[in-house]
Parts: structure tokens; sequence; C-alpha cells
């Protein structure tokens, strides 16, 4: 871990020295990301996304990969959950500029559940910064359990690995404002869709249809000298949900979500970026905090742009309300502007 940290802040001198791909400044957007909690990621909770809409004619697609672990064993007189495993979510998206500042587009996700290669490298991670261990150190490792027990009946149980399609989204987005300037400071809204295209058993979807609405805005500032320029971004909206088939009757069918972060671009190839994203509850009628307080999570990175058209986000996550979410994630995102 040491090493690693070493090779971070070379990394960061030689990012800060190095010279651009391009004069075009690298625009500072939030993580294409969100809580990969097993019981929340089958819910359309959307990530903040670019305040700018894609212009008339133009696209933009990803390609994102969300590894998560898990390890939450809490009980009560009544109940009983115990989230111990490894999701990875790879999602396809595509954004197209239909019409001046009206833009559509999907979300195609694959999810997966195993053991996981993680468990090792995050007790190490734990230790190294003096984050709470849980129940890291008495767990098995690379085990899949999903269960929850509730007055004796066994709601929700899965242990077999499985790898299928996820629930289907559709997006779309209207920009509110734009100044246009180099710099420049914009507001859209988005809103998505998320159809009950996966499987509730397996937990790769919910079984309900959700719709979500979302103001994005961001605020970008040129820094004097040869400092580059810097970007505070937020998003706040709310979703409605249909029943769906996760733990029935105790499903949320209204939330509410939000993240605020910024970022700098010290050179027109790189960004060091942070954001806290956040959400209300998505379950109810529970003692246990891992299923009804809210979620907060930290997520902290950066952007490499290989050429102005083509970058890759990368962000490590961690739990600020233990239990909500997962203790530790990886995103990747690979971005590409046609």
């Amino acid at each position: 871990m040491r090493k690693l940290a070493s090779f971070a802040v070379a990394l960061f001198l030689v990012a800060v020295t190095a010279s651009g791909v391009g004069a075009e400044p690298l625009a500072i957007t939030p993580f294409y990301t969100f809580n990969q909690n097993p019981l929340v990621q089958i819910y359309g909770l959307p990530a903040a996304e670019n305040s700018v809409v894609q212009p008339a004619g133009r696209g933009w697609g990803l390609l994102a990969f969300d590894v998560a672990n898990s390890d939450v064993d809490d009980e009560n007189a009544r109940e009983r959950l115990l989230l111990d495993g490894e999701s990875e979510r790879t999602t396809l998206a595509f954004r197209y500029g239909v019409a001046e500042n009206l833009e559509l587009g999907f979300d195609l996700p694959v999810v997966a559940y195993n053991g996981g290669i993680f468990d090792g490298f995050i007790k190490q991670w734990h230790r190294f910064f003096g984050l709470p261990q849980g129940n890291r150190l008495i767990s098995p490792d690379d085990r899949l359990l999903f269960l929850y027990e509730r007055d004796g009946e066994e709601r929700l149980r899965m242990e077999n690995a499985t790898f299928r399609v996820g629930d289907v989204r559709l997006n779309g987005a209207w920009q509110l404002y734009h100044d246009r300037s180099v710099n420049p400071r914009a507001l859209a809204l988005r809103a998505s869709v998320k159809l009950p295209t996966g499987s509730s058993s397996r937990l790769t979807g919910s079984g309900s249809t959700d719709l979500a609405l979302w103001l994005t805005g961001s605020d970008d500032y040129q820094l004097p000298g040869k400092w580059g320029h810097a970007t505070l971004f937020g998003a706040l909206g709310g979703m409605g949900l249909t029943d769906g088939d996760v733990l029935k009757g105790q499903q949320e069918n209204l939330v509410g979500f939000g993240t605020v972060g910024g970022g700098w671009s010290p050179r027109d190839f790189i960004a060091f970026k942070v954001q806290f994203s956040g959400h209300t509850a998505f379950y109810k009628d529970s003692d246990l905090s891992e299923l009804t307080s809210p979620a907060v999570q930290l997520l902290f990175g950066g952007t490499y742009a290989f050429t102005p058209s083509t970058t890759l986000d990368i962000a490590l996550s961690e739990d600020i309300i233990v239990g909500a979410s997962p203790d530790v994630a990886l995103h990747l995102g690979l971005g590409q502007r046609f």
C-alpha cells in the first residue's frame, strides 16, 4: 500500500508537468456510478451525469465497469441481514443529441455476483488507513451469500453465482441553461425510466418500473497562471418506484438522491475529482439501519484523456454511512464522443 501511495504521488507530479493532448480544456463531470449495494443497484438510482447535453447530431458512449464488495452481518430479535459477496456491473451507455438542447439515450447493464477476490485486499486497505474492519476479520473469504430473515421467515436468499442482463434504462435530458463560455456554467433537467428486464430472484433487477427526475449543474473556473481550471458540480432529484419483487411490503415508493463534488484539471489531459453521492432509504419497516438509513458515499479519483474525445474515469468509493453501501467499490468508465 505504501508503494501504491508513492506511485500515486509520482503520477500526480508527472501529470502536472507533462504536456496536454490538445488545446481544448478537459470537461470535469461526475463519475458515472451509483450505490452498488446489491439491494439498491437493482433499482433505477441514476448517476448525476453531465450538466451539458450532447449537441444536435453528436453522441457520447460509455463502457462502465463497477466492482463492489459487501460485508454486512446484522441482526436483532426479529431480523437478520447478511450481505457477503462481490458484484460486477458492466454498463453500456449511449447519449445522442436529437435536437438543439435535447438528448436521448439508454443504459444496458450486465450484472454478475460471485464470491470475489478482493476480501484480502480490502482488509489490508482498511488496516493501512485505520478504517473499521466490521465483520471482515471473522467472515469467510470469497463467500457469496445474500440473506434476509424476518420473524422466522426467509424473505431473501441467494448463494449461487450469476451473470445476467439487468434492468434497461431509457434516458432523456433538456438543456435549461448554458452560457457558452470557455469556462461554462450549465444546468440540465434529466430523466430516466428503468424497465423490469432483469431477474429479481437473482438480484439483477427489482421487478419494478422506476422513474427518476433530477437537475444537474456545474460551474467551471479558470485558475490563475498555469494552474488549469476547476469545476464544481452537483445534482438533486427524486424517484418514483412501482412495487417490486424484492422484500415485498418493505420497499419505499419515493426516494430522494443527490451528488456534490468538484475537480481540478492542471493539464488538458488529466483531472482529479472528488464527490459525495447519497440517497434516502429504499426500504422501511425494519429496525436494521443497513436497510432503513440513508446512504452516503465518498468517491475519489480522476479522468485521463487519451485524446480530446476519448477519456477514462478511475474512482474508488468508501461508505460514509457504514452498511448502507459497499465497503469499497472500484469504478472504471471509458467514454467516447462521436
